[in-house]
């Protein structure tokens, strides 16, 4: 098995050669853009890795890997758009650098894209991959309504908002690996096992976004510190915060979660002064933790030799101290 570092060059290359400008130039520049701001790489990364992980040529997933990362980035520039979102990765949004319906037509041909690099497979494995790639789409936008849903509720729960991460975010990096192991034809049981892997862990790395999302250092998260807060996201700080603190401060978090103040870097400071003094950071510092752990409970469980289950530990617990 080859480093991160290798499988992520190795798919960038693959991108980029891929990547054309066509006519019309407005369609296609768009998603060019979105596809060249880079990111962490997270779920192809993992499609290739998982297929030699079991004994596969990780050359024979990279138009699977493809597809997970072009699916990923027209999820975000529809989701820019609902959020309304100045920035990604850094970098000014799609809709935002050249407008609205240019990134709703943009990230459709982007949807349709991902599904034509299945074609290179054989006929079985392309029906594997198609049809655990179209649940995990659906689940992907069931994830993504949850969230909108839950901004204009006041009485949502821990294990609904867990299940909401798990659809929007945890299911398409589950998907990545099981893809790998679909790849390389390794058993169902291992193939399950990745899947619950990857599921565990990509709930630990949303965990930690929201983190991130609050207390991340702008210069190196690549979004707006404090974005959730602005757009009174639910996120687990918050339930948890609402869980812990006293009778005042939880009316003055469900006041501050309803206004949209003229000055949003002051609620921005109050909401995260109230999040640290309840102990809803280290209770969210924890829930990461445990989602890890049971990441690692999975990778321990499948059949294979122990170095080779020692690069996916490393691969999480780094993901885990990430700052971006």
């Amino acid at each position: 098995m080859q480093s991160v570092e290798f499988y992520r060059d190795e798919f960038i290359s693959y991108l980029e050669g891929k990547v054309e400008t066509k006519e019309p130039k407005n369609l296609y520049e768009p998603i060019n853009y979105i596809l060249a701001l880079g990111g962490k790489r997270l779920r192809p990364v993992l499609a290739l890795l998982t297929a030699e992980l079991f004994d596969g040529d990780y050359k024979n997933a990279l138009d699977a890997a493809l597809a997970i990362e072009v699916f990923h980035n027209f999820s975000l520039v529809h989701d820019d758009i609902m959020d309304d979102a100045p920035l990604r990765r850094g970098k000014t949004t799609v809709h935002e650098k050249w407008d609205i319906n240019t990134g709703i037509l943009s990230g459709d041909a982007m949807l349709i894209n991902s599904y034509q690099f299945f074609e290179s497979y054989a006929d079985d494995t392309f029906k594997e991959l198609v049809q655990l790639f179209s649940k995990t789409a659906i689940e992907v936008c069931e994830g993504q309504q949850y969230d909108v849903d839950f901004e204009n509720r006041d009485d949502v729960t821990i294990p609904e908002y867990l299940k909401m991460i798990e659809y929007k975010t945890a299911v398409l990096v589950a998907t990545a690996m099981k893809m790998g192991a679909i790849i390389a034809d390794t058993s169902i049981e291992n193939q399950d096992l990745i899947y619950q892997f990857g599921r565990n862990l990509g709930i630990a790395f949303q965990l930690q976004d929201d983190y991130l999302d609050a207390f991340g250092n702008p210069e190196t998260f690549g979004k707006q510190v404090g974005g959730d807060i602005i757009e009174n996201k639910k996120t687990f700080l918050y339930l948890r915060a609402i869980e812990l603190c006293d009778s005042s401060e939880k009316e003055m978090l469900q006041h501050l979660y309803s206004i949209e103040p003229t000055n949003p870097t002051e609620k921005i400071t109050a909401i995260k002064t109230v999040f640290e003094q309840s102990g809803s950071v280290e209770a969210t510092k924890k829930e990461i933790e445990s989602y890890t752990q049971r990441a690692f409970s999975c990778l321990n469980q499948l059949n294979l030799p122990e170095e080779r289950k020692d690069v996916l530990r490393i691969f999480g617990e780094n993901l885990m101290k990430r700052t971006v």
